[in-house]
């Protein structure tokens, strides 16, 4: 398809000239490029498929940047880049030093928010405008939520508070699943475009303070007709919870429509209430089908959220264990774990929060139905639902990103480890998670969870390990046991292998040394040993140690280390602040340690995206990165931990 509009828009001004006509192309050319690109390149795509029209209508009617956009999810926001002056970088989203697959606030002064996470657009916006209503200025604020986020209770939180502040603020529900389709139609759309005609608005107001002015019964009047306008409209609506949380509510209408989103924009943005516009679209419009009744349409939307390069593209990733046999990822792992345990322990659940695909649950959610939950994106509801569960017995095994379960932090610790319940956490995608940059690094869950008193934490460094530390934890009754592991391979794995319970907090030396030990966690063991094998051509004799528990740690190791060496590292992939490092150098300090010391680990910044290859070595956490640390630090002359 030849391009004639979008290659030549620098900002939205170039599009609010055009006519109708125009913008329909513009949306067929958006549709195109998105696919095309990301097809080749690979990212999230069915998302912001689904929200074309909406984005050009936003940019046609608001006069962005000055009002402004909080979108949520944020990869809902490409064709918003494409609008927005990024399209010649287009083709570097999520690749390492390109555009970010969310939005950022440093990437554009139209990403007014940064949107990584889920349900925070509404909370976020409502600050927006309140920040307006302080600073006396006067523009439009409007939040974007949708594909799933409502879900969250962060969401339901806003817009209770919303309703209560009662100023100018929009919100649009993207709503793009198929259960409310019949709502989209000839009554339901000319409902909209009454109840959302400025001259019905006008008449609805004044006849309202008419009614206030009445000498007698002026509260009965307005009671019923409040009750015959809430009565009518929750015939033909489904908005009578948002208005009766203090919103105006429009809608549903067709979110493809280009000519009825415009004029329903334009009708509503400068009503000075909170208003709720419920917009219906089709999650991947233009790439899956359509088809309802027979689950092909949702099916396509979920294969198309995101996809991978179609291999058109030279793609040259260097692999840092190349001497290492193929093996299955950590996820797939987990599916047929989940699957295995639930086949010899009828008192197991699995709960997720809307990442069943993500987290290998599909398989479980398939033959175990009844014993599979997703919440939704409600990662604090799933955590305390798992509490409730083994209060029962139920053995829950939860299974959320490292990033997304720092949402439930609370839950851990209120509800599940202070009352010393046996809930599993299998914290999928720990330590650096590609090219989803920052908002999706798990590098931040060593150092929230080492704190919380009567918790495990682990990491197994290959999918035989990840197998006995599961089935470790359902031999504990008495406390929660959290099991971390990357978006990797997982090295070694035997499908008919069997199990081992591993002894609580005891560490396994891979690699015998006498000149330095390294203490290694999780899939970095291995590259602990490839390094080590280098130096030891160098004349010092490494120690290579798997310290699968972060905690509690292996004391009776950590002892021997005052007798047998003088030089200590550790390497985690997560924040060397707080972190895994952290604790054996208060350990060591407090146990008479006088040797030298080093951390080596993520720093302390907020790593970009990029692949797991590009930023390990970046961060100098692959093997030629190890290497050349720890020969430096065995080099060194000063007497210190550092």
């Amino acid at each position: 398809m030849k391009l004639n509009y979008l290659p030549n828009i620098k900002s939205p001004q170039d599009i609010r000239n055009m006519s109708h006509e125009d913008l329909e192309v513009l949306c067929k050319e958006l549709r195109y490029y998105t696919i095309d690109t990301i097809t080749n390149i690979g990212g999230h795509l069915a998302p912001t498929l689904g929200v074309i029209e909406l984005t050009v209508a936003l940019h046609y009617i608001f006069n962005t940047p000055i009002d402004q956009l909080v979108w949520d999810v944020g990869h809902q926001g490409y064709a918003h880049k494409l609008l927005t002056g990024r399209f010649k970088n287009f083709p570097s989203i999520r690749k390492f030093g390109g555009l970010s697959g969310f939005l950022k606030r440093s990437e554009s002064e139209y990403d007014v928010i940064g949107a990584g996470h889920a349900s925070t657009s509404i909370s976020a916006a409502l600050g927006i405008a309140e920040g307006r209503y302080q600073k006396n200025e006067n523009f439009r604020v409007s939040a974007i939520i949708g594909d799933g986020s409502m879900t969250g209770g962060l969401a339901f939180e806003a817009i209770n508070n919303a309703g209560h502040l009662n100023k100018q603020f929009l919100v649009i529900l993207n709503d793009n699943e198929m259960s409310i389709s019949p709502n989209v139609g000839a009554i339901s759309t000319y409902f909209t475009r009454l109840i959302s005609n400025p001259l019905y608005n006008r008449i609805r107001n004044e006849f309202w303070d008419l009614t206030g002015k009445l000498p007698i019964a002026k509260n009965k009047t307005r009671s019923l007709v409040k009750k015959i306008d809430e009565s009518l409209k929750s015939l033909i609506v489904p908005g009578i919870l948002f208005q009766e949380l203090g919103f105006r509510y429009f809608g549903p209408i067709d979110g493809h429509n280009l000519p009825e989103l415009i004029k329903t924009l334009d009708n509503i943005k400068d009503i000075q209430n909170p208003v709720l516009l419920h917009v219906l679209t089709k999650k991947g419009k233009g790439m899956v089908s359509t088809g309802a009744g027979n689950g092909k349409y949702h099916n396509d939307a979920i294969k198309y959220h995101a996809v991978k390069p179609n291999g058109k593209i030279e793609k040259i990733v260097k692999n840092r264990n190349t001497n290492i046999p193929s093996a299955p990822n950590f996820q797939d792992v987990f599916s047929k774990l989940s699957c295995e345990i639930a086949r010899n322990r009828k008192d197991t659940v699995c709960i997720t929060a809307a990442m069943r695909e993500g987290t290998g649950l599909v398989e479980y959610s398939k033959e175990f139905s009844s014993r599979y939950y997703d919440v939704g994106i409600a990662e604090g509801h799933a955590v305390t639902f798992s509490a409730g569960l083994a209060t029962q017995g139920i053995r829950p095994i939860v299974a959320i990103y490292s990033t997304f379960l720092q949402r439930a932090y609370d839950h851990i610790v209120h509800d599940v480890s202070i009352q010393n319940l046996p809930v599993i956490f299998c914290m999928d995608r720990a330590g650096i998670a590609g090219e989803d940059g920052p908002t999706h690094h798990g590098s931040l869950d060593i150092a929230y969870l080492r704190c919380i008193q009567n918790i495990i934490v682990t990491s197994p460094k290959n999918g035989n390990e990840f197998r006995h530390l599961l089935y470790t934890a359902l031999n504990l009754f008495d406390r929660p046991f959290a099991i971390r592991y990357p978006k990797t391979s997982s090295v070694e794995f035997d499908e008919s292998g069997q199990t081992e319970l591993i002894p609580i907090g005891s560490w396994q030396v891979e690699k015998k040394g006498s000149d330095i030990t390294i203490l290694a966690v999780g899939s970095l063991v291995y590259t602990a040993l490839e390094a080590a094998s280098r130096i030891d051509l160098l004349g010092i004799s490494c120690e290579v140690v798997n310290c699968r528990f972060v905690k509690p740690m292996d004391t009776s190791y950590l002892d021997t280390i005052n007798k047998t060496f003088s030089q200590v590292i550790t390497i985690e992939e997560g924040t060397v602040v707080g972190g895994f490092g952290d604790g054996v150098a208060g350990w060591l300090l407090e146990n008479g340690f006088t040797g030298r010391f080093k951390k080596i680990g993520l720093p302390d910044l907020f790593v970009e995206h990029g692949t797991r290859d590009e930023i390990l070595s970046m961060l100098n956490l692959d093997a030629d990165g190890l290497t050349k640390q720890i020969k430096n630090f065995c080099l060194q002359k000063e007497n210190k931990i550092s």
